[in-house]
């Protein structure tokens, strides 16, 4: 009887074993399939980030400024966090409200109020509408806390969270209760030992990346520590300022270490002087006068503010499909 049981155990073994080999695997999300390639550092795959989502169109940092960038096809939302006075993470990039919101109009009957993030609460930010890039107000739109922006990206975008590593703790919370972690990438200038300490207190950690800026003495000393130590970052935010082959140098050494590059062109200050997307890539005919470049030094991750034209040029080279 004891055999009969054994068998009947093992049968009843095999058979799970069958059933669970011949389930199909659920699929993967956009948000992970690009997750994928970013973690890939053979991956060909060049990642479009866009700065602030598209705020030319919509508010920046809104909820609509990221739709669009998704329907543009888009690998990810850079984004901004600020704390209010009542510790909700919202979405803004300047300390105050004064640039992107209506917040004099409002408050108008009270001229001594702070217009600081951190000094309003949820729901006095909830009472200002967000202003387009021209200064338009858009009433129906308010600014989102980053729960709502993360369940709006969750699955369908990663996330670079640019200001913000000071919220490090409050932001792993989230985005672990949202399930969401591995789609969202953290980056910072501090050293490697704080990151590491930091990182250590978790099981689960966000992707991480240094930004480094290879023309000035704290960047040098930062992205120089990374070569000495050993230490292969997913990948490198890399500034610089002048166009001496510094750059391509650097470039150079990122590849051969094993991590992925990762450029801004929004503005010269950021790239050399000089290839950015406003005043190269949009008035050019020919977009790969600027992008080109990139590629050819090895870039598979490139920030931009023109997100269509930079994905409808990469997917003619065939280097944006997932």
């Amino acid at each position: 009887m004891r055999k009969f049981h054994i068998l009947l155990l093992a049968l009843a073994a095999s058979l799970a074993c069958l059933q669970s080999c011949s389930e199909t695997p659920e699929p993967l999300s956009r948000a992970e399939r690009i997750a994928r390639e970013i973690q890939d550092p053979n991956s060909d795959y060049v990642v479009v980030i866009c700065h602030r989502g598209d705020w030319r169109n919509f508010p920046e940092n809104s909820i609509l400024a990221i739709e669009n960038i998704i329907k543009f096809g888009a690998d990810m939302m850079e984004l901004d966090l600020k704390m209010t006075k009542d510790s909700v993470l919202v979405l803004c990039h300047d300390d105050s409200v004064i640039r992107t919101t209506n917040f004099r109009s409002v408050f108008r009957n009270e001229p001594g109020k702070s217009a600081l993030v951190s000094d309003l609460t949820l729901e006095e930010i909830r009472r200002l509408s967000l202003k387009r890039a021209q200064g338009a107000i858009i009433d129906t739109l308010r600014m989102p806390t980053l729960r709502e922006a993360l369940e709006c990206c969750k699955g369908r975008i990663c996330v670079n969270v640019d200001q913000g590593y000071e919220y490090y703790d409050q932001v792993l919370a989230l985005t672990e209760e949202l399930g969401v972690t591995d789609q969202i990438l953290i980056k910072g200038k501090k050293p490697i030992e704080v990151v590491a300490a930091h990182e250590a207190k978790y099981e689960h950690n966000m992707m991480y990346m240094p930004i480094v800026d290879i023309q000035q003495p704290r960047g040098i000393e930062l992205f120089n520590s990374y070569l000495e130590q050993g230490v292969v970052p997913l990948a490198y935010e890399v500034c610089w300022q002048r166009d001496n082959g510094d750059f391509e140098e650097a470039c150079r050494k990122i590849i051969a270490q094993g991590s992925k590059v990762w450029v801004n062109t929004l503005w010269p200050t950021l790239c050399g002087g000089h290839g950015n997307d406003d005043d190269a890539a949009y008035l050019s005919d020919d977009p790969g006068k600027v992008y080109g470049k990139y590629l050819e030094n090895g870039v598979s991750m490139i920030q931009t503010d023109r997100p269509e034209l930079l994905v409808r040029w990469l997917e003619k080279q065939g280097r944006h499909t997932l």
